[in-house]
C-alpha cells in the first residue's frame, strides 16, 4: 500500500513537469534564424496564423520538438526497464551496446537495401529494432553464470564490449561507401536528430502508445526482479519469461527512438536516476516521472544544441553527453 502523502508528492512533481515541458516546447517553437513572436505562435497553434507562420511552425519547428519529446521518453523508460531486470543501476541502451547494435543495423539497410523516403521512414525503427533486440540477446547470453545466473556488472562490461565491437564494424561498413551517405550514418552516431518531419513521428508514435503503458501495467513485475527474486517464484511468476518479455520491451523503445533521432546515449540512464531520487524506487511511482524527464532532457539538449551558437549545432547527443559521462563515471564510482 502506497501512502497517500507520496502520490501526492508524485503528483506534484508530475504537473511540474507538464508545466516545464509546455514551457520549453513553447519556448522552442518561438527561437530560431526566423523568430517568430509568442503571441504569433499561440495564435498559430490555434488556428489563426498566417502562411508563412504555419509553415515555419507546423512544417519545421513542430515535428522536430515532438521528435525529441517521444524519443526521450522512450529512452527513459527503456533505461528504467534495463535498470530494473538487470539489477543495476549503470544500465542504459546507449552504454551497454543496444544503441549500437540498432546503428549497425540501419547502416546495412540505408547503404545496401534503398527505398523510398515515405517507405523508409517506417521501416527504420522494424530495422533497428531487429539490430538492437539480435545485440541485446547476444549480451544476455555472454552475461549468464551457469550458477548465479545472469551478472549485472558482467551484463554492463559485456555490453561496453559489444558497443566497441559494433563501432568498429561501423567504420567497416561505411570505409568503402559514398562520402554523401558516411555523412548521414556519422550523424547518427552523433545523434544528431535526422527525422524532423512528420512521418517520424507517426513511425514512432504507435511503439509508444502500446509499449509505455505495457511497462507500467508490468511495473510490480519490474519491483520484484529488482528487489526479490525468491518471493517473484513464490508467488509463481515466471523470472527468466518476465526478463525476457521486458528486455523485448526495452530493446524496442530505445530501437524505435535511436533509428530516429540517431545514437544518443545516456537518457536512460540519467531520467531513473533522477526520478527515484524525487519519490523513491518504486516503479509505479517513479517510471510516469522518468518518462517526463528523459522527454524534457532530449528536447531541451536539442533546443539549447540547435541553437546555442548560431554559428555551429552540436547534436543532442553531445549535449546528453556532456552532462551523462561524467554522471556514469560518479555512478561507477559509487558501485566501486
Amino acid at each position: 500500500m502506497i501512502h497517500s502523502s507520496i502520490l501526492r508528492r508524485q503528483k506534484i512533481i508530475i504537473a511540474i513537469l507538464c508545466a516545464l515541458i509546455l514551457l520549453t516546447f513553447i519556448w522552442g517553437t518561438g527561437i530560431g534564424s526566423a523568430a517568430i513572436p509568442y503571441d504569433q505562435v499561440i495564435s498559430a497553434l490555434l488556428g489563426h496564423g498566417d502562411s508563412q507562420v504555419n509553415f515555419i511552425l507546423f512544417d519545421v519547428r513542430l515535428p522536430r520538438i515532438l521528435i525529441t519529446l517521444f524519443a526521450g521518453m522512450a529512452l527513459a523508460v527503456s533505461g528504467a526497464v534495463l535498470q530494473g531486470i538487470t539489477k543495476n543501476d549503470l544500465a542504459d541502451p546507449g552504454i551497454i551496446g543496444i544503441n549500437s547494435g540498432a546503428g549497425v543495423a540501419i547502416a546495412i539497410f540505408y547503404l545496401f537495401f534503398p527505398i523510398d523516403q515515405a517507405t523508409f521512414s517506417y521501416m527504420m525503427p522494424v530495422v533497428a529494432f531487429v539490430g538492437a533486440f539480435l545485440t541485446a540477446v547476444l549480451i544476455y547470453i555472454f552475461s549468464i553464470n551457469k550458477k548465479r545466473g545472469m551478472e549485472p556488472v558482467k551484463l554492463v562490461l559485456v555490453g561496453v564490449g559489444f558497443s566497441m565491437a559494433l563501432s568498429g564494424l561501423m567504420i567497416v561498413i561505411t570505409s568503402s561507401t559514398d562520402k554523401q551517405k558516411v555523412d548521414f550514418i556519422a550523424q547518427w552516431l552523433s545523434g544528431n536528430i535526422w527525422g524532423t518531419s512528420w512521418p517520424f513521428v507517426w513511425a514512432i508514435l504507435p511503439w509508444l502508445i502500446i509499449l509505455i503503458p505495457f511497462t507500467l501495467y508490468k511495473a510490480n513485475r519490474l519491483n520484484l526482479l529488482g528487489v526479490s527474486e525468491p518471493l517473484g517464484i513464490g508467488i509463481g511468476l515466471s523470472i527468466e519469461r518476465e526478463r525476457l518479455i521486458l528486455l523485448f520491451t526495452a530493446v524496442a523503445l530505445a530501437s524505435a527512438a535511436v533509428s530516429i533521432t540517431g545514437g544518443i546515449a545516456f537518457v536512460g540512464l540519467i531520467a531513473p536516476h533522477l526520478a527515484k531520487s524525487l519519490i523513491g524506487p518504486r516503479h509505479q511511482l517513479f517510471m510516469p516521472i522518468a518518462i517526463l524527464i528523459g522527454g524534457w532532457l532530449l528536447m531541451m539538449a536539442d533546443l539549447i544544441g540547435h541553437h546555442l551558437i548560431r554559428s555551429a549545432e552540436f547534436p543532442a547527443g553531445v549535449m546528453i553527453a556532456l552532462i551523462g559521462a561524467p554522471y556514469f563515471i560518479y555512478l561507477l564510482l559509487k558501485k566501486v
